[in-house]
């Protein structure tokens, strides 16, 4: 069974969960933050301060390249599969991989970081009003690690999706308690998946 929810965080975001795969898949700790967002979630966190989407410095994130990952080929398949059932390439995508992948368990995953929450936040920000906030595009479960994943239609000429994702991933770990370890990230088109450890 699919839950969903639209956002107005400054955009419209429609929050996505699979709660068949997240009550057999997740820890306890995201299973619990995933269906409390949709209840609980602070609207106004994210109508002011820093997106990670827009986040444009480079940590040095090294990643791993790879061709035709099966995300690569569930991409296709979404773009493909659900060209007129949504307008937008990011909900063709999300959407098909969420009805057809035992891997993926929700989409446009609201996460946020207070600013007490890291140590480096005002040396990173500056004084800025708000918290640091974004939407994981696509969460995966697989071989018992979180995998944060970003939709990026021409991945090879992105420079700063590493940190984007990578911030995605502190902002989870934070919101769950759930230790880094655990996490894995990368982004993907169609042809390419790039990946990292944290």
């Amino acid at each position: 069974m699919i839950l969903k929810k639209s956002f107005n965080h400054g955009w419209f975001y429609v929050y996505r969960l699979h709660k068949d795969k997240i009550d057999q898949l997740c820890l306890d700790e995201l299973n619990n933050y995933l269906v409390d967002v949709f209840c609980n979630c602070d609207d106004e966190k994210f109508c002011s301060g820093p997106r990670s989407s827009a986040l444009r410095f480079d940590l040095g994130i090294e990643t791993k390249e790879i061709f035709n990952h099966e995300i690569c080929s569930l991409t296709s398949k979404g773009l493909e599969e659900n060209f007129e059932r949504f307008k937008t390439a990011h909900s063709q995508v999300q959407v098909y991989m969420l009805e057809n992948d035992d891997k993926t368990i929700g989409v446009e995953v609201p996460v946020w970081f207070e600013k007490d929450e890291m140590n480096t936040f005002k040396n990173i920000f500056g004084e800025c009003d708000g918290v640091l906030s974004g939407h994981i595009d696509v969460l995966r479960i697989e071989d018992g690690k979180i995998w944060v994943l970003d939709y990026k239609p021409n991945a090879y000429k992105e420079k700063y999706a590493a940190t984007q994702v990578y911030f995605y991933a502190l902002m989870l770990s934070a919101r769950t308690g759930i230790p880094l370890d655990k996490f894995r990230c990368g982004y993907f088109d169609s042809s390419k998946c790039y990946v990292f450890k944290i």
